[in-house]
C-alpha cells in the first residue's frame, strides 16, 4: 500500500490515481479515502490527477494512541502534498475534512493551492460558545463518544441508517450497500482516533483561518445537514463583503448541478441527469439532498 511517515512517526495510507492538475479530497469523520472513491473516478476520467489520504487514525492509517487534533491533520495532508510534490492543487473537503482543508491552507500556506471547496463543512465553529451562541450544546459531542465508547459497531450503524444520509425523513428510501459501506469504513479505522476526533472536529475554531485564505473557495452547506447542522456552523459567516458575494439556491436538481458544477467546471449536461452531481460519492450527494446552500465566488486582485 503506498503511504509516507509524517515527521512523529505516522504512517499516512493515500491513494494517488492518474496525471494532470491534482485534485487532494480529504474526508469525513469516521471514514477513509474510499468515500471519495466515486469522485475520485469521474474526475480521473476528466483528465484530472485524483489524490485522497487516510487521516491518521482512520481508514489504513496508523491507529496512534495521541495528536488527532487539527494540526495534525492540516500537518498530515502537507506531507503528502509535499512527497508528491504537488502544485496548483484544487482542495476538497467533507465534513471534517473541510475544517482539515481550511486549516492547511491557513497553516501551510497557499504556495501549492489554486482552489478549495467545503462541501457541508464543519467550519467556522460547531460548539455553541459565547461567540457561537447558536452552536450545538458540548454535551451533544459527549453523547457521540458516549455512544462510541460503548458500542463503537452500533453506533456506526445508527449512524447512517439515521441521520447521516437522511433516512430518517419521510419519503426517504434507504441503501443497506450504502449503509454498510459506512460502516465498513468506520471500523477500518481506530476507535481512540475516531473518539478524539469528535472533540477535534467539534470545537476546533477556524474563524482566524478562514481569514487567511484568498484562494478561490467554494462553500456548499445544505440546510437539512443532521450531522454538521447549517444553522449551529453558519456556514455564510465565511463569505467577506470585499471577496465577492454569496449566493444562495432552492432545491430544484438543476440548481444543484449549477452550483456543483461551479467547483467541477464541467459542461452544462446534456441529458436529464445531473452529471456532475451524480459523481458525488454518497456521503455528499446525499447529504445535499435537500439543498439551499451558498457559492462564495471570490474575486482575484
Amino acid at each position: 500500500m503506498p503511504t509516507i511517515t509524517t515527521n512523529d512517526g505516522v504512517e499516512i495510507f493515500f491513494k494517488d490515481w492518474g496525471s494532470g492538475q491534482p485534485i487532494v479530497f480529504s474526508h469525513g469523520w469516521p471514514l477513509s479515502a474510499d468515500d471519495w472513491d466515486n469522485q475520485m473516478l469521474f474526475f480521473l476520467s476528466k483528465g484530472y490527477r485524483v489524490i485522497a489520504h487516510d487521516r491518521r487514525g482512520h481508514g489504513r492509517s496508523s491507529q496512534v494512541a495521541d495528536n488527532h487534533d487539527m494540526d495534525h491533520y492540516a500537518d498530515d495532508l502537507a506531507a503528502v502534498v509535499e512527497h508528491l510534490d504537488l502544485h496548483d492543487v484544487i482542495h476538497i473537503g467533507h465534513s471534517t475534512g473541510g475544517g482539515e482543508v481550511a486549516h492547511y491552507l491557513a497553516r501551510h500556506g497557499e504556495s501549492r493551492a489554486v482552489k478549495a471547496a467545503l462541501i457541508s463543512a464543519v467550519p467556522p465553529l460547531m460548539v455553541k460558545t459565547d461567540a457561537n451562541p447558536e452552536g450545538l450544546p458540548k454535551a451533544v459531542f459527549d453523547d457521540l463518544q458516549a455512544q462510541l465508547a460503548a458500542n463503537r459497531s452500533v453506533f456506526y450503524r445508527d449512524l447512517p441508517s439515521g441521520p447521516f444520509y437522511g433516512f430518517n425523513r419521510p419519503g426517504v428510501e434507504s441503501s443497506e450497500a450504502i449503509v454498510e459501506n459506512w460502516w465498513r469504513q468506520g471500523m477500518m479505522g481506530g476507535a481512540k482516533g475516531h473518539y478524539d476526533g469528535i472533540v477535534a472536529f467539534s470545537q476546533t475554531d477556524f474563524t482566524e483561518d478562514l481569514k487567511k485564505i484568498t484562494i478561490p473557495v467554494l462553500v456548499m452547506h445544505s440546510e437539512d445537514d443532521q450531522i454538521v447542522p447549517y444553522v449551529a456552523t453558519r456556514s455564510f459567516r465565511m463569505w467577506r463583503p470585499d471577496r465577492g458575494r454569496p449566493s444562495y439556491w432552492p432545491t430544484e436538481s438543476s440548481r444543484r448541478t449549477r452550483i456543483f458544477r461551479t467547483a467541477c467546471r464541467q459542461p452544462t449536461p446534456t441529458s436529464s441527469t445531473p452529471t456532475c452531481w451524480s459523481s458525488c460519492s454518497p456521503s455528499v450527494s446525499r447529504r445535499l439532498r435537500r439543498l439551499r446552500c451558498f457559492r462564495w465566488r471570490v474575486r482575484r486582485g
